[in-house]
């Protein structure tokens, strides 16, 4: 008996990619209803990367945005504020008005936002518009697996929540790839930004002829119309059987809340869900794999990889663009092999190895920017006063240790100075200048390369080796996987609320790790913030482990028996029970 489990086990799993594949082909419906939805993130992906490339000329065009770091933070981060609210408002909204509805609500904000960046006359404005993409690119970051999840057959459903992943990746590769576009073009950035407005327009455009979701309009006693979906979804002999799973569940949440009371509104319908062990036990899960995605520090690599390039010694905005277009590349590579083996090897598997990959290369990361540092060319005051003395940087010239200047103390933020490298190789000693377009001007004039973000080195090639790495490793597991647990994890009753909660958690982090990332590579450099971000992510390894289930093929109703009963990774006979779940 155990070996004809085993065998229909390793005959499914083999087959699962081939089979959304041919599910999809035969009826076309369900992949037009999961890449509509999917649209979401892409604009979720377009927003996370094209701020990276716009910033860089952002800061050309506003003195003030490339004085203060500050300012260049809150840049970055409005969006990720905006989102906070964007994703407990979303959560209310699944669960109030439909999946539908918070997609469309999702399109306008995010249409208006990019209109008002493009627009935009002073950093605030743009600070304005960011706050309203972030409401837009919240609603969806959550709604759309959702939407996605609960419009798939059970048996395909990690494969086809994986295509959001990937059109997040898309659309950070689409972002790269217009930013690289509008470079030389005037108004670059504006451009940029307000490019993000097309995919909003054509997703509000296309889920206007879809339906709600067949689950939720179940749960509102819209039964038969929620029939009349999942006719068009599942083969004839499997819709009584997802019907009558549908039936059994709201029966149960019923008795549930008529044995509790009124819930008393939000606040309520929080206690009533904190009281229920598998709506518990399942934010303990969603939230964790949430939080950890953010504290591995994607998105400082997202939001601001041509800086951190810049970092590694790559001065020029173009090839700090191009470079990272490979990254983010490799990050929409990363996403297809997701769908390939999420739903082979399982969604918890998957984090713990791409966690441990994670791990490894932040270490390595954190050790080739130390080095950099400490091999980084020296100041030469020759070099120096090659040039007028009104161009030498005032705090070199005062300084009492001036013998002892490297590159990268002449760009510390406090002295406001750049470095102009040897006229005869990059890697040689330079001068130390002061930060502004004339004497930026001045050095370029002399063939030489203005450094003002990080210093000429023998080893930045291998900073960006294993940024490419880190973006391997992380995309299929970390990357995607977050999302599809949120999308099955929680009881049909609590899964907008569930899921907008953990979309807060992550957008929450999302906002803390933005928001200080400029100002720990102050603090405590390169090496030293990605060596926080690898401890960060070790905590996160273990928490996994304790707290995350595996919930590959099982139906939801299957997942939430499971966690009223409780998960450990030790009680094995009960994992592998859940393991071997044939669809």
């Amino acid at each position: 008996m155990n070996r004809m489990v085993e065998s229909t086990i390793s005959r499914t799993d083999k087959t699962e990619f081939t089979e959304c594949w041919r599910t999809s082909w035969k009826t076309p419906y369900i992949m037009r209803l999961a890449l509509s939805a999917g649209i979401g993130g892409l604009l979720f992906g377009y927003d996370t990367g094209v701020i990276s490339g716009a910033l860089l000329y952002i800061r050309e065009d506003f003195d003030s945005v490339d004085e203060k770091t500050w300012l260049q933070e809150t840049i970055v981060s409005m969006a990720v504020a905006g989102a906070i609210f964007g994703a407990a408002a979303g959560g209310w909204m699944n669960d109030r008005f439909g999946r539908k509805k918070s997609i469309l609500v999702a399109d306008m904000l995010f249409f208006v936002g990019a209109i008002v960046m493009a627009v935009a006359p002073a950093p605030w404005v743009i600070i304005v518009g960011r706050i309203f993409v972030g409401f837009g690119v919240g609603m969806a970051s959550m709604t759309a697996p959702l939407y996605i999840s609960e419009a798939s057959p059970h048996r395909i459903r990690g494969a086809l929540v994986s295509t959001n992943g990937l059109l997040i990746t898309g659309g950070q590769f689409l972002s790269y790839l217009i930013n690289l576009a509008f470079t030389n073009v005037a108004g670059n950035w504006r451009w940029m930004l307000g490019v993000a407005s097309i995919p909003a327009l054509v997703q509000f455009v296309l889920m206007l002829s879809l339906p709600e979701s067949p689950r939720w309009l179940f749960r509102n006693g819209k039964e038969e119309e929620a029939r009349s979906i999942m006719e068009r979804i599942y083969p004839a002999e499997e819709v009584e059987e997802e019907l009558s799973a549908l039936r059994t569940a709201a029966e149960q949440e019923k008795r549930i809340a008529s044995s509790l009371g009124d819930e008393g509104g939000l606040f309520g319908q929080l206690r009533s869900a904190w009281r229920n062990d598998a709506v518990r036990r399942g934010l303990y899960a969603g939230v964790t794999v949430q939080v950890a995605q953010q504290f591995v520090g994607i998105n400082t690599v997202m939001y601001y990889s041509p800086t951190i390039i810049q970092f590694a010694g790559f001065a020029s905005n173009k090839t700090a663009m191009a470079l990272s277009l490979i990254t983010s590349g490799l990050n929409a590579v990363g996403s297809i092999v997701s769908m390939f083996f999420v739903d082979r090897y399982g969604r918890r598997r998957l984090m713990i190895i791409s966690m441990i990959g994670i791990i490894t290369c932040l270490i390595v990361l954190s050790i080739i920017f130390f080095r950099a540092s400490v091999t980084a060319p020296k100041i030469s005051p020759t070099e120096t006063a090659f040039f007028s003395p009104n161009a030498s940087c005032r705090a070199y010239t005062e300084a009492i240790d001036a013998g002892s200047w490297g590159c990268m103390t002449c760009l510390n933020k406090e002295n406001h100075c750049g470095f102009c490298s040897s006229g005869i190789n990059p890697r040689e000693d330079g001068a130390c200048l002061e930060m502004n377009d004339e004497v930026r001007g001045m050095c370029r004039a002399e063939k030489r390369i203005w450094y003002t973000k990080g210093c000429p080195s023998k080893v930045g090639f291998m900073a960006v080796i294993f940024l490419g790495l880190y973006i391997i490793v992380y995309s299929p597991g970390m990357g995607t996987v977050p999302w599809i647990v949120n999308s099955e994890i929680y009881p049909l009753k609590y899964r907008g609320l569930g899921g907008g909660i953990a979309a807060v958690s992550n957008w929450c982090s999302n906002l803390i790790v933005s928001e200080t990332f400029l100002t720990l590579t102050e603090h405590l450099g390169s090496s030293g913030t990605f060596m926080l971000f690898a401890g960060f992510s070790l905590t996160g390894v273990v928490f996994i482990f304790f707290l995350v289930p595996e919930t590959k093929g099982l139906q939801f109703e299957e997942v939430e028996k499971m966690l009223k009963k409780g998960y450990s990774p030790f009680n094995k006979k009960r994992s592998k029970s859940n393991e071997n779940v044939v669809d």
